[in-house]
């Protein structure tokens, strides 16, 4: 394992939070009026498939990038990926401006591994942290996105009177705001990200921070092999495990399932109703000002509350909190479909973005730091980049779906389809508690014949 001095370890933290605001900024930027864009060029049906495009090529992105992570280090993934975002937004910009769905699809796809990049930036921050610590650790790179994501959807107004100053057709603006965000990132990611942390050694027990014995090695490539250099661009070891074999061990245990699954229909929940809350607003009068609020406040309940669910996670356990972060997840469809009923405004529907803004946070930072405890070294990096891609294509095939549920059966029958969504994650949490029952009565048992006289 790489030894990282605290003031590298501290700076390459502070470069993870700094790209993390401003790829807030940028990818907020972009949700804000990325459904109304796609509305105008082809019509409601397709508004989804903006979204739905985002993460699909956040989604393909997640593995290539983690590959990259871990034979050149966190620094070049990461980099790489914001500038993959800046040309996707020039390519939105370019779309706009000739009035080409094709080429609009396309752009937002691009776009959407800077989303990608944001999220894989919080493992990059848990490398090397103390399994105690871990879920905290985490949670302040999350958190750091609070700023930019809030503040990009109330700069979409701005950004767009700007955009047509530029000449530049309406909703192109916001996404010139993002290309400038996403490449500010970039650059401070490249030039203070110099070493990255190191991982830990040891996976630590379900829902604890406690170490626990290693994980069974996924199959793998033999171990022999040059150890990661001084200059700490290697995070992971030499052993090179596919996604696939890193998604086989995760398979055979409960504990990893649960994790893998929740992320991934955490995120598909969050996308459905949140792509389809701009649209269901504006079919009801209400400004885009007014959207843009709305969408800001489910963002803050995404990020700004994260270091009080890593610091929960960390004292409770991952499993724990995650429970509770799906409770949230079905309350904030609950009011969403409520709002819808009864015709109420922006109020209910902004307090049904806010809880549901708060699930996905419990449920991506409790999931994620489970994740990085149950996984040995050799699989912990394959094992993100394939949870990061299933979450984003989850996400994708939500987006593309909401748009003909929101059609056929309003915003009530978007939240429906959404609680669907959440049965796998429920049934994966009942196994790792049973299993963690059976393990209580396990070690009761052998308590009681160890006092036996």
């Amino acid at each position: 394992m790489v030894s990282v001095p605290s003031g590298e370890r501290s700076r390459g933290i502070g470069a993870l939070v700094t790209g993390n605001l401003l790829g807030g900024v940028a990818v907020a930027s972009g949700i804000a009026v990325g459904g109304l864009l796609l509305e105008r060029l082809g019509g409601t049906s397709v508004a989804g498939l903006g979204q739905a495009a985002s993460v699909l090529g956040a989604a393909v992105a997640a593995v290539p990038l983690a590959g990259v992570a871990a034979r050149r280090g966190r620094r070049r993934s990461l980099t790489l990926g914001y500038a993959i975002a800046v040309l996707g937004g020039a390519l939105i910009v370019t779309a706009a401006v000739v009035a080409q769905l094709a080429v609009l699809l396309a752009g937002l796809a691009l776009f959407g591994v800077g989303q990608a990049v944001n999220l894989q930036s919080r493992y990059a921050a848990a490398d090397g942290a103390a399994p105690g610590n871990r879920a905290r650790t985490m949670s302040i790179v999350i958190w750091a996105t609070t700023i930019g994501s809030v503040a990009g959807p109330n700069l979409s107004e701005v950004a767009d009177r700007f955009g047509r100053w530029l000449g530049l057709p309406g909703l192109a603006g916001p996404y010139v705001f993002s290309i400038v965000s996403f490449a500010l990132a970039g650059a401070v990611v490249t030039v203070f990200l110099r070493r990255p942390t190191a991982p830990s050694s040891t996976p630590s027990a379900p829902g604890s921070g406690q170490a626990a014995p290693a994980a069974p090695a996924a199959p793998s490539a033999p171990s022999s092999g040059p150890a990661a250099p001084a200059s700490g661009e290697a995070v992971t070891s030499a052993r090179a495990v596919g996604a696939v074999a890193a998604l086989r061990w995760a398979a055979a245990d409960p504990a990893a399932r649960f994790a893998v699954v929740l992320i991934a229909v955490a995120h598909a929940m969050m996308v459905m109703v949140m792509v389809m809350t701009p649209l269901h607003m504006q079919h009801h009068g209400m400004s885009l000002q007014l959207v843009g609020v709305v969408i800001s406040l489910h963002v803050l309940g995404m990020y700004a509350l994260s270091p009080v669910f890593g610091w929960l996670a960390d004292r409770i356990g991952a499993v724990r909190t995650a429970c509770g972060g799906m409770l949230l997840l079905v309350a904030a469809v609950t009011l969403g479909f409520v709002a819808a009923s009864a015709g109420e405004g922006s109020t209910l529907t902004a307090l049904a973005l806010i809880v549901l803004g708060l699930g996905w946070s419990v449920s991506l930072i409790s999931a994620s730091a489970l994740l990085a405890g149950t996984a040995a070294d050799d699989v912990r990096v394959p094992l993100q980049g394939a949870t990061d891609a299933g979450m984003n294509y989850a996400g994708a095939a939500a987006a593309a779906l909401a748009g003909p549920i929101l059609a056929a059966g309003g915003f009530q029958a978007v939240n429906v389809a959404a609680a669907a969504i959440l049965v796998p994650a429920v049934a994966a949490a009942i196994a790792v508690l049973r299993r963690g029952r059976a393990a209580t009565k396990e070690g009761d048992d052998e308590r009681r014949e160890r006092v036996r006289p």
